[in-house]
């Protein structure tokens, strides 16, 4: 099961709690979001006009080395906040806005009412 299958089947935390496996693989997601620079990066993809962004672009935006983001761009793949595609020599990656979706429906809590039972 992928991650965005998991997530899809994960319900708010509010409701009930998440089994160990679920817990684990939406760690994953989180660790990769803990570190400033892959969230500079999902910023940077997220608030592209296009939805897409050039690895050339991403890049020219730290004081890191191109290796260094090729790692972090490879972390945000592999919990599957983004895909990219080759086109000649340059690599876009785009968002999956399911993922972030999902994540944000986990942990959506629910409007409580003062006086409510």
């Amino acid at each position: 099961m992928d991650l965005l299958q998991l997530l899809e089947c994960s319900p708010p935390l509010a409701r009930e709690p998440l089994n160990a496996g679920q817990a684990a693989a939406i760690a994953r997601v989180f660790k990769a979001l803990g570190d400033p620079v892959r969230l500079r990066i999902l910023s940077i993809v997220a608030s592209r006009e296009g939805g897409e962004v050039c690895v050339c672009d991403i890049t020219g935006a730290f004081e890191v080395s191109q290796p260094t983001i090729s790692h972090h761009l490879k972390v945000l793949k592999e919990v599957g906040l983004l895909v990219s595609e080759r086109r000649a020599s340059w690599v876009y990656y785009r968002l999956v806005p399911e993922t972030l979706g999902e994540l944000s429906s986990l942990l959506n809590l629910p409007a409580t009412t003062t006086g409510t039972p």
